[in-house]
């Protein structure tokens, strides 16, 4: 089962909200936020909401506290176990940043299940303030995606994943998303790859208004227990198809004669 990459976006897939709002709103900067969201990308105005916070005292360790307490459906650690466990290759793509999803998974248990992950990188600077940055360096070197976000395109992540797998053969992919930046990374998906958009979410909804343009096999959720369902009946369904790629087409089930039965050992009775 090594033939399978699963594909993770973060909040509102992995957990069942959004990772920075609800530190802001927990550490009680909603207000501020708010005011100032008109005035900048979110990736820039998350790095200077910590510079707000931390000037308030809050500390990382409360923020650390805060993100320990995210809600996530009870059933997505046992699907996350159950892909891993089942051979998948596991994988984030997250516009969240790396603070917030190495301390969720580190507290969840699940930091080991993930080979790789992919988002706005972030680290506690010599005061003590967490610092949060773009993936894509839109000041210096835009991406030039017009749909995706300046900091970040999952599309660009997916093709770069695409092409380091390709060399152990032919890979097939399942993307799990709910937003509008993981409709770029869906569409960079071809024949025989799925995809899982969380239904009455932005990306189902953009893939609602032309499903041809995905190549992709669609499959819609809306919690996490769906989610285990169709994610780990996906894989097995691969693995189906898999096994039987190594079945001879002219193998064919052949019938014993009755000399050929009568050869067999016979069932010993049992001593009463």
């Amino acid at each position: 089962m090594a033939g399978i990459v699963a594909v993770f976006d973060f909040d509102k897939t992995i957990i069942d909200c959004d990772s920075d709002n609800w530190v802001v709103d927990e550490l009680g900067a909603t207000d501020l936020f708010n005011e100032l969201l008109p005035t900048m990308p979110w990736n820039s105005l998350m790095d200077r909401m910590m510079k707000e916070l931390h000037a308030q005292g809050k500390t990382t360790e409360d923020v650390v506290e805060v993100l320990k307490r995210i809600p996530i459906h009870p059933r997505v650690i046992p699907a996350i176990k159950a892909a891993h466990a089942l051979g998948c290759d596991l994988r984030v793509v997250s516009d969240a940043n790396l603070f917030f999803i190495e301390t969720i998974l580190k507290h969840l248990g699940l930091s080991d299940y993930f080979s790789e992950i992919n988002t706005n990188p972030s680290f506690v600077d010599e005061e003590g303030r967490l610092r949060i940055f773009p993936y894509h360096d839109f000041h210096k070197s835009p991406h030039g995606c017009s749909l995706c976000p300046p900091n970040m395109c999952k599309g660009l992540v997916i093709e770069r994943i695409q092409a380091s797998v390709a060399e152990e053969g032919k890979k097939k992919f399942i993307y799990l998303g709910d937003g509008s930046g993981d409709y770029c990374p869906s569409l960079k998906l071809g024949d025989g790859d799925y995809v899982m958009p969380r239904k009455n979410f932005p990306l189902w909804d953009l893939m609602c208004k032309n499903p041809l343009l995905i190549k992709a096999e669609i499959h819609e959720w809306v919690d996490g227990e769906e989610l285990e369902r169709i994610l780990v009946g996906l894989i097995n369904k691969i693995s189906i198809q898999e096994n039987a790629q190594f079945i001879p087409a002219d193998c064919k089930l052949q019938t014993i004669s009755v000399s050929a039965r009568e050869a067999l050992p016979h069932a010993l009775p049992v001593q009463q």
